[in-house]
């Protein structure tokens, strides 16, 4: 971006969002659309589907968040989009993958090297930013339950059905990724979420040196609290809960913001989720004011065949927040 009446370029804000799944990408792209340089730093913990099976059978970290966050930040054609997240329905050892996966699986093999890869695709694909797995290998998610249960993988934590006590990783001295470091340092604003608190936020933050790297950071730091509660996850968790669950795991001064939906959620629309075991996360101000940072609270959710956080929204209140003295 330039200057109209000089014509030197314009620095852009140096924005770093963490975290995974259908939420980060969603923000993604109301994000892509503001004079911000982006760094999406995305979990390697998932195991399930056509990114579990690849990363078992290739011993590749699991590429189905770092596709999807791709595709968000790409400036491509709709068409290719869709191709990259074309997923094969028949076809031996074919069905349940996604192309994009295996793209990335085929990149990583040519270049010999996963971060490698997808640098090289994030280019082809003129991804506005960069997209960075936050470790450089895939790391095993393991959940203590309340009961002293322990379940391993990702995918299988929320199937279980038990109150979450505790996850963690393995290998517990895995290694992040220098350029994840180098860009939470440079940061102008950093952001926490949307995305699943244990499965997709945590794993990140979990990873040595992330969270030391947030806390030591002079930047502007903002939580982006879930609209809906996941079942067999954050089951009854209100705004606050979320909140208390990061302090538990990483230690406190991760954010000095947090933004928050306020918004009541339609009677028909909430009937759907409750079919499904999700309910709205309660804004419970009080409780979150008792944390001491600033709150910014509005309507931010739309619904179309789910509901999501409505990304144009969320992009202005974080412009407006990076703005602030």
């Amino acid at each position: 971006m330039e200057d109209w009446q000089t014509g030197e370029e314009i620095p852009k804000s140096k924005v770093v969002v963490i975290g995974g799944g259908t939420g980060l990408s969603v923000l993604l792209r109301g994000l892509k659309e503001k004079p911000f340089y982006i760094t999406a730093i995305v979990t390697v913990a998932d195991d399930g589907g056509s990114s579990g099976r690849l990363r078992e059978e290739m011993s590749m970290p699991p590429p189905g968040d770092i596709r999807n966050v791709i595709v968000a930040l790409a400036d491509t054609e709709p068409l290719l989009a869709g191709l990259f997240q074309y997923r094969f329905v028949n076809g031996a050892g074919l069905a349940g993958h996604s192309l994009g996966n295996l793209f990335i699986a085929a990149m990583k093999e040519i270049t010999g090297d996963f971060v490698t890869a997808v640098k090289e695709i994030s280019r082809v694909l003129a991804v506005r930013g960069q997209v960075l797995p936050a470790a450089n290998q895939a790391i095993v998610l393991k959940a203590e339950m309340e009961d002293g249960t322990i379940v391993v993988g990702e995918s299988q934590i929320p199937k279980i059905g038990k109150k979450i006590k505790r996850v963690f990783l393995e290998p517990k001295d895995v290694q992040p990724l220098d350029d994840a470091i180098e860009a939470i340092r440079e940061a102008d604003l950093i952001l926490l979420g949307p995305g699943s608190l244990y499965t997709s936020i945590l794993p990140n933050l979990l990873v040595p040196g992330i969270s030391k790297a947030i806390v030591e950071s002079h930047a502007k730091k903002a939580y982006i609290c879930n609209v809906m509660t996941q079942p067999g996850e954050t089951d009854f968790y209100t705004a606050s809960d979320h909140v208390n669950a990061l302090y538990n795991h990483v230690g406190t001064d991760l954010f000095d913001t947090i933004i928050v939906n306020n918004a009541e959620i339609p009677e028909a629309v909430l009937e759907r989720y409750r079919e499904k075991g999700a309910s709205p996360v309660q804004f419970d101000e009080e409780r979150l004011k008792k944390f001491g940072f600033d709150i910014i609270q509005d309507n931010y959710v739309i619904y179309e065949t789910y509901l999501r956080h409505n990304a144009p929204r969320v992009a202005d209140a974080i412009a407006a927040l990076l703005e602030q003295k």
